[in-house]
């Protein structure tokens, strides 16, 4: 098995409201880094020294990401495609190790699919 936890649909549904929040935290703290950075490369060059608020707040997006990937990776809960909210959860079915696959937007997990194939290879449950 290439996972230690696996989860039932169920399981994986009662998580769902949780990582909806989480996605759409991790889509506006990308934003704000991308302003941040915007910001920093304004005044970045040669003989400047960069710190004070902007850094500051650079680095504290930077920290609030890595948080919630933290969040996801402690349960072994793929993101696949963030900017679709595409998540993959570890699970079992008929014996055999295979992600139940959820895309923001979807009301419940329906899909699953071989570790191997991706989101290509998704079939109903």
């Amino acid at each position: 098995m290439q996972f230690e936890k696996h989860y039932t649909r169920e399981q994986a549904r009662e998580l769902l409201p949780q990582i909806r929040q989480w996605l759409k935290k991790l889509v506006q703290l990308r934003v704000d880094l991308d302003k941040s950075e915007e910001g920093l490369n304004t005044l970045a060059g040669p003989g400047r020294d960069l710190g004070g608020d902007l850094v500051n707040r650079w680095v504290r997006i930077l920290a609030d990401i890595q948080e919630l990937l933290l969040k996801f990776y402690r349960r072994e809960i793929q993101i696949k495609d963030l900017d679709r909210g595409l998540i993959d959860f570890p699970a079992i079915l008929a014996g055999k190790e295979v992600f139940l696959c959820w895309e923001q937007g979807e009301e419940d997990i329906q899909f699953w699919h071989d570790l191997q194939t991706g989101y290509s290879g998704r079939q109903r449950l």
